[in-house]
C-alpha cells in the first residue's frame, strides 16, 4: 500500500498532505533543551513525539537530516529579555563554570533519552558554538530596516516589521491585542515597543558568558539561535519545524519574524509542527511551575507522586497512547495501564517468533486473507493521519487479537497465503519497533534471577541430584557464568 503522510501545519491551521521541498530530501529542525537541569517528562513528549516522525520519514525513504540543538547561553529567567541567564545562574549557585554546568545537563539529556530509545539527530549544535552566524544574521536584519541598536544592544522591532509582515500569523496573536495587554513601556528600558525582543544583549559586568560583536561584548537572544542554526545546516526554507506548543509563542513566532527580516526572507520552515502538554490534574508540567518529574525520578520511583518506578519503555508507550496534539494527563493510573499495554504488544512479537508458516497443507480462506490484510493497511492510517500514534496502536492490538487466535490453533495459519503471513509479521514488528521504537526491556534484576538459581543449585546438591548439578552448570556456561562452591558457601563470576 502506497503510504501518505498528512501532517498538522500550525501555520496554515489545517493538515496538510506532507510533500517535502526537494524531496526524497528532508530538512527537519527540533528546539532542544535549554541544559540548566535534568530532563522531564515534558522534555520527553517533544523528544519522543519528533523520534517517531523522524523514524517513519525514514521508513518512508526520505533522506532526512534531522538537526535537534542545544541551548547553553541567551536564554534568560522568564523566557524574557531581563534577568539572569538560566545557565549562567546554576553555575553561579553551584561555584561551576556555566559550560561545566552544560556539559552535565547534556550528559544527563543523552543518558535518559537513549533509555527512551531516541534516535540520535544527524546534527546537534549548540548555540555557543554559531555565535559568528547569530552576529551575521543581525547584521542582515539590520540592514533590513527590522531592528535597531541602543547602547550596546540590539533589539528586534516589531512594529517596523508588521507594516508589511504579520507578526502573529503562527500563533494568531493580533498585534493590537498583544500591546493591550502589555504592560506600559516603563521597565522596558531601552525598548521603543513592549513587543521588541533582543537580538544581542550587552552584558553587565557580572555576566560570566559574552563574546565580542559590532555592538558590545554580549550574547544573542534566545529566538535567534534556532533561526541562525537551522538556517545553518537545513537553509533559508526547510521543511519541518518542531516543538512544544508552549514554544509557539513567542520563540518561534519571532524565529519566523527573524528569518523573513533577514535575507532569507521565509517562514523557515514549510510545516510548523507541535506536540501539546504534560499535564498534573490539568495543570501544565513544567519546571516554572514546580510540578514537574524528572526522567531519572520516572525510572527510579523516587518522587512523592509516584507510587512505583516506571520503566523507559513503559514511558514511551504512555507518551505514544495519545495523539501527539492531545494533551496528556499524569497519572499512576495512566502509567500503569500503559505498562499492560506495552507489555502485550512485546509479547505479541514473543508469539510472532513462534508461529511458523506450514510448509506444506496450506489451504487459503479467501475472507481471512482479506481480513488480515485489511488490519495491516488500518495499522499505517494512524500514522498517516497526522501521526496518530495512539490510532495505530488500537490497530496493532485488533491485528493482535488475530495473531493470538493463530498462535492458539483458533486460527489455522494454513488459512493464510504465505504473502498475507509475512505482511501480517513485518507490519507488526516493523511498526512496533522500528517506527513505534519500542523494544524489549531485560527481565527483572539480573543478580535476583542468579540468586534463585543459585538457591535451586544448593538444593540439588544437597539432594545429591547431580544431574541436576550439571544441568545447572552447563546452562549458566552458555551465558558466560560459572558457579563457584566456596567454603562460605555458593557464589557465581564471569567466566574468565
Amino acid at each position: 500500500m502506497q503510504q501518505k503522510l498528512n501532517l498538522y501545519n500550525t501555520l496554515t491551521r489545517k493538515k496538510e498532505v506532507f510533500e517535502p521541498l526537494h524531496a526524497p530530501f528532508v530538512g527537519m529542525y527540533l528546539c532542544g533543551p535549554t541544559v540548566y537541569g535534568e530532563p522531564h517528562l515534558g522534555h520527553a513528549r517533544s523528544a519522543v513525539t519528533f523520534d517517531v516522525l523522524y523514524r517513519y520519514l525514514k521508513y518512508l525513504k526520505y533522506k532526512v537530516r534531522f538537526v535537534r540543538n542545544i541551548t547553553d547561553v541567551g536564554h534568560l529567567q522568564n523566557d524574557a529579555d531581563e534577568g539572569e541567564d538560566k545557565i549562567e545562574k546554576i553555575a553561579k549557585a553551584q561555584k561551576l563554570e556555566p559550560m561545566e554546568v552544560v556539559q552535565h545537563y547534556t550528559n544527563v539529556y543523552h543518558r535518559d533519552l537513549e533509555k527512551l530509545n531516541t534516535l540520535s539527530p544527524d546534527i546537534e549544535p549548540r548555540a555557543s558554538g554559531h555565535i559568528i552566524e547569530q552576529i551575521e544574521m543581525i547584521k542582515e536584519i539590520l540592514e533590513n530596516g527590522f531592528a535597531y541598536e541602543v547602547n550596546g544592544s540590539v533589539y528586534f522591532d516589531v512594529p517596523a516589521y508588521n507594516k508589511d509582515h504579520n507578526y502573529g500569523k503562527l500563533s494568531g496573536r493580533i498585534i493590537e491585542d498583544l500591546l493591550s495587554n502589555t504592560r506600559d513601556t516603563e521597565g522596558q528600558g531601552e525598548k521603543r515597543s513592549p513587543l521588541d525582543f533582543a537580538l544581542w544583549k550587552k552584558a553587565s559586568p557580572s555576566h560570566i558568558m559574552r563574546w565580542p560583536s559590532p555592538w558590545s561584548d554580549g550574547f544573542p537572544g534566545w529566538h535567534l539561535e534556532c533561526s541562525a542554526m537551522s538556517r545553518k545546516y537545513l537553509g533559508d526554507n526547510f521543511d519541518i519545524h518542531g516543538g512544544g506548543l508552549d514554544l509557539m509563542f513567542p520563540h518561534h513566532e519571532c524565529e519566523i519574524a527573524q528569518s523573513q527580516a533577514s535575507h532569507s526572507h521565509s517562514d523557515a520552515a514549510k510545516y510548523w509542527v507541535h506536540n501539546n502538554m504534560i499535564t498534573v490534574n490539568g495543570q501544565k508540567m513544567g519546571k516554572s511551575l514546580g510540578n514537574f518529574i524528572n526522567l531519572s525520578e520516572l525510572f527510579s520511583g523516587n518522587h512523592q507522586m509516584l507510587e512505583q518506578a516506571y520503566s523507559p519503555m513503559t514511558i514511551r508507550f504512555f507518551i505514544l497512547q495519545a495523539h501527539y496534539r492531545s494533551t496528556l494527563d499524569f497519572s499512576n493510573e495512566a502509567l500503569q495501564a500503559a505498562r499492560k499495554g506495552y507489555t502485550k504488544l512485546m509479547n505479541g512479537l514473543r508469539v510472532l517468533d513462534k508461529i511458523q508458516y506450514p510448509e506444506e497443507g496450506a489451504t487459503p480462506d479467501e475472507k481471512l486473507n482479506e481480513e488480515l490484510l485489511k488490519l495491516t493497511e488500518d495499522c499505517f492510517r494512524g500514522l498517516n493521519d497526522d501521526m496518530n500514534t495512539a490510532r495505530t496502536i488500537a490497530s496493532l492490538f485488533n491485528l493482535l487479537k488475530k495473531i493470538n487466535s493463530l498462535y492458539l490453533g483458533q486460527l489455522q495459519i494454513g488459512n493464510l497465503t504465505r504473502g498475507t503471513f509475512d505482511t501480517m509479521r513485518e507490519t507488526y514488528r516493523t511498526l512496533v519497533l522500528d517506527i513505534l521504537g519500542l523494544k524489549e526491556e531485560p527481565l527483572g534484576d539480573q543478580e535476583e534471577m542468579l540468586g534463585l538459581i543459585l538457591d535451586f543449585y544448593k538444593e540439588a546438591k544437597e539432594a545429591k541430584a547431580y544431574d541436576k548439578v550439571d544441568v545447572i552448570r552447563a546452562e549458566l556456561k552458555k551465558q558466560g557464568i560459572v558457579i563457584k562452591d566456596l567454603k562460605t558457601g555458593t557464589d557465581w563470576a564471569y567466566e574468565e
